[in-house]
């Protein structure tokens, strides 16, 4: 989801979507336990843009870089899952010892994962497309901004026509950037103060455990066929009203629960017992 230029710290806390869905869920768990001593959420918000998951895709193509695709129908599709239950498990550490700057961090990339997961555009098979316009090289190759924006191919023919599928009107890049610029402006003059509480989804995260919540709401996301219709319309007002008024919120309580699970089990509440499953 889109989170700014990553230029800089604030580039994203106007059109924002990780930042917009962060202040929201900050004040959800806020009221869910008052007082509670979780990081603010101007702590939280320096761990995205230009010191988030997104800038390493800038300042190191393909090193460290977290993959945040994933296709919730296929079991054996583990890396985001694996990265969500990593982010959550240090969140408690860190909740549990008091480091407040490893808490914020933790929180926010922890946060940048879940809404990643749970975008639509993220449920694409982007990696295997890109794989594909790059001759079969793998996501790893692309490890210099130069191999993130030519794709080259045999001839100079076919370097164009790669090109113009990745950047052009509907190309790879261009649709997956168009929808998330789209909804980040979308929910940008948003308050959702009559947002439903997460407490549902909070019972949820307990009774199925982190891994196999995540995946469950994230086939109920897919289903919804949200970036499909947007290929094939753009955005109408139907699939606007459905973006702002069923997948904000579902991103936003999804934050919430996972914070709330991890602030719980640091501090040894009674419930939930551990959503951590090693």
């Amino acid at each position: 989801m889109y989170s700014g230029t990553t230029l800089t710290r604030i580039s994203g806390n106007i059109i924002g979507a990780h930042q917009k869905i962060d202040r929201i869920a900050r004040r959800q768990l806020e009221s869910l336990t008052p007082g509670l001593n979780f990081p603010d959420i101007s702590d939280i918000l320096h761990f995205e843009g230009d010191h988030g998951p997104d800038s390493i895709k800038r300042k190191s193509p393909s090193q460290d870089e977290e993959w945040h695709f994933i296709d919730p129908f296929d079991k054996t599709d583990n890396q985001l899952i694996d990265f969500i239950n990593y982010h959550y498990k240090e969140l408690v550490k860190a909740l549990k010892t008091a480091n407040h700057e490893r808490s914020a961090f933790e929180a926010a990339w922890l946060a940048h994962a879940i809404v990643d997961g749970l975008t639509p555009a993220h449920h694409y098979p982007y990696e295997e497309k890109l794989s594909e316009l790059r001759d079969g090289e793998g996501n790893e190759t692309r490890d210099s901004i130069k191999k993130r924006l030519i794709l080259t191919g045999e001839t100079s023919v076919h370097t164009i026509k790669n090109n113009w599928k990745m950047w052009g009107p509907k190309g790879l890049f261009t649709t997956h950037a168009v929808f998330e610029m789209g909804f980040a402006t979308l929910i940008a003059p948003l308050t959702f103060s009559d947002i439903k509480p997460a407490t549902d989804y909070i019972s949820n995260v307990s009774k199925k455990k982190l891994g196999p919540w995540f995946r469950s709401v994230a086939q109920y996301v897919a289903n919804m066929n949200i970036y499909d219709n947007f290929y094939d319309t753009g955005w109408t007002r139907k699939l606007s009203s459905q973006a702002k008024n069923e997948l904000a919120p579902i991103l936003i309580n999804a934050v919430t629960a996972a914070w709330y699970c991890a602030y719980q089990e640091a501090h040894k509440s009674k419930w939930p017992i551990s959503v951590f499953k090693s």
